[in-house]
């Protein structure tokens, strides 16, 4: 191993912004760098056992799901999540909790100086990125912490995602969907063959309930090709159990947890565990209550697939109250088809603009909902008032809901600290 530069000590400020300064390179896909970095590390990531989830939706939920139910059976968890909604550090948990600011500036630094070895032997072009230094933190920290089993969340895709230097022993399909088709392949066959180039030989690959025929086939030749295990989760988790997690989604989320945390111990699952990992689970940013009268949701969801969902929910809660929602989405996801799902349950749009660079105006959303035949819209480019907007629009009895981005969700729930945002 190369020994990493010392004299290196960032602040978390630091951190963040060094971070951020990185993102000004944008994203360059492969996985040649981050062996590197992770070989300057000391491959911390074959110190504990590790689950590695993939998927187009509900990554996080049941990445945060399988660390509970793992947890609850005796076991020192970590996870690494993406994005963060207000602050890097919350990508990496141990034992449930956000890593603080201290280990993380300590964890980052740690990456930095890993990096600038890396980068010493490599082009101007071919330095390591910002997602790739939050990996390599990531699971560089939980080696340092001990756990004994990582949960790791891709990032996009899988085949060059950074997170697949991972020697996992369980792989988690979620779903697939037409998503990130530029980098990805424009069928449901090609997106299922670059997210599962995760799966390890003679590992286990566990999908969710109801795949989509096409990842599934993908899924089995994937398998068969690598002598891995194929387990499709149930519908239905082992046991009934109440969830913390609120959302229709979780409901299939939760049984696929289940059967990757069983994957991973081999048994099965112990009921008063899995009933206790139901009821402390939450996922911010996912079908989160902020406010009451009214109702204030904000919502993650961010592609048609998971608008699909999003609107399934919607209709066993709404019970013919008056829905405002607050919409932001990215300039690379089909906004016309998650418009479709979402506007037939609105009383009103109020089009907003999250920090994220890539986010559509709002007069192009209202365009779309034109189209669509939803005249019914406001433009309020601040998302902060464009929420106070929608609560006034809804009515003490009514619901307004966030939804179309995680940076939107982020934006509402970033404090006014001066932090600069994310866009990655």
């Amino acid at each position: 191993m190369t020994e990493a530069p010392t004299g290196i000590t960032l602040t978390v400020e630091q951190a963040e912004e060094h971070l951020l300064r990185l993102e000004l390179f944008g994203m360059r896909f492969g996985t040649g760098r981050m062996r590197r970095l992770m070989d300057a590390l000391g491959t911390p990531q074959d110190t504990y056992g590790s689950v590695h989830v993939v998927g187009s939706n509900g990554k996080t939920s049941t990445t945060r799901m399988i660390a509970a139910l793992l947890a609850h059976h005796g076991l020192r968890t970590g996870a690494y999540l993406s994005p963060h909604l207000v602050r890097f550090g919350e990508r990496i948990v141990v034992d449930g909790a956000d890593l603080p600011d201290g280990a993380f500036a300590a964890a980052v630094t740690r990456a930095v100086r890993a990096a600038a070895v890396v980068d010493a032997e490599a082009s101007a072009d071919d330095h390591v990125t910002q997602f790739e230094l939050l990996t390599a933190a990531a699971l560089d920290e939980l080696g340092q912490a001990g756990v004994d089993v990582a949960i790791i969340e891709a990032g996009l895709g899988g085949r060059y995602d950074a997170t697949n230097v991972l020697p996992s022993a369980v792989q988690v399909l979620t779903n697939v969907g037409l998503e990130h088709t530029r980098w990805l392949g424009p069928t449901i066959t090609d997106i299922a063959g670059e997210k599962l180039d995760v799966v390890r030989p003679g590992g286990t690959l566990v999908v969710g309930a109801g795949l989509h025929a096409d990842a599934l086939a993908v899924a089995e030749q994937v398998c068969a090709e690598r002598g891995a295990t194929l387990i499709e989760a149930p519908a239905d988790p082992p046991v009934p159990v109440e969830l913390l997690a609120g959302g229709t989604y979780q409901r299939a989320n939760f049984p696929l947890a289940c059967a990757a945390a069983a994957a991973y111990l081999g048994r099965a699952l112990d009921p008063d565990a899995v009933r206790a990992a139901a009821a402390s689970t939450i996922v911010p940013g996912r079908w989160q209550q902020i406010d009451s009268a009214p109702d204030t949701i904000i919502d993650g969801a961010h592609n048609p697939a998971g608008f699909v969902v999003l609107a399934d929910t919607l209709r066993e809660v709404l019970a013919g109250r008056r829905l405002v929602a607050v919409l932001s989405i990215l300039d690379d996801k089909d906004a016309a088809a998650m418009l479709g799902e979402l506007l037939p349950l609105c009383a009103e749009v109020v089009c907003t603009h999250s920090a994220n660079p890539r986010a559509l105006p709002p007069a192009t959303l209202q365009s779309l909902a034109a189209q669509l035949g939803w005249p019914i819209t406001r433009l309020e480019g601040d998302p902060a008032r464009a929420l106070a907007l929608a609560r006034e629009l809804a009515g003490p009895d009514g619901l307004a809901l966030a939804t179309g981005s995680l940076y939107l969700i982020a934006d509402l729930l970033r404090p006014d600290d001066g932090r600069a945002a994310s866009a990655l």
